[in-house]
């Protein structure tokens, strides 16, 4: 596997690899053996799936299956939160959040195009600050 971390992840894989009952469970389990080593995330994510995981009472899975998997998690200065603001504007009509809005500005920081995500209608529609894509993972139409 590489080792440089190459790949953003989002709430929704962390949860479903953690959730048998999610519809993408096996999906995002395949796909995680295969590239968590090369994962890189925010406290955004982290908040994000926590809450998500506490309703089912496991509100700090989460957060053990990043720190096992040695995954780092980052955090945007104040920089990076007027840059939110801005990017929820401009994205409002999807709507973007703010956990979206951060992985946006990580991708820019590290200059990363790939996430592994669910929210296809979103980062299929978001931009970098240099106008490019995202490439999303897992490929919903290979399957």
């Amino acid at each position: 596997m590489a080792s440089s971390r190459d790949i953003l992840l989002d709430t929704g894989p962390l949860v479903a690899v953690l959730d048998r009952g999610d519809p993408n469970h096996e999906a995002c389990v395949t796909l995680w053996h295969d590239i968590a080593d090369r994962c890189i995330t925010t406290e955004a994510v982290v908040t994000e799936a926590t809450h998500l995981a506490g309703r089912a009472g496991g509100s700090s899975l989460p957060l053990e299956l990043l720190l096992a998997a040695g995954i780092p998690v980052v955090s945007i200065e104040r920089g990076g939160h007027e840059q939110a603001v801005r990017l929820m504007r401009r994205y409002a009509a999807l709507p973007m959040d703010y956990t979206d809005a951060a992985l946006v500005i990580v991708a820019d920081a590290v200059r990363l195009n790939t996430i592994f995500t669910l929210d296809r209608k979103g980062f299929l529609m978001y931009r970098r600050g240099d106008g490019s894509s995202f490439t999303i993972l897992p490929d919903m139409e290979a399957r």
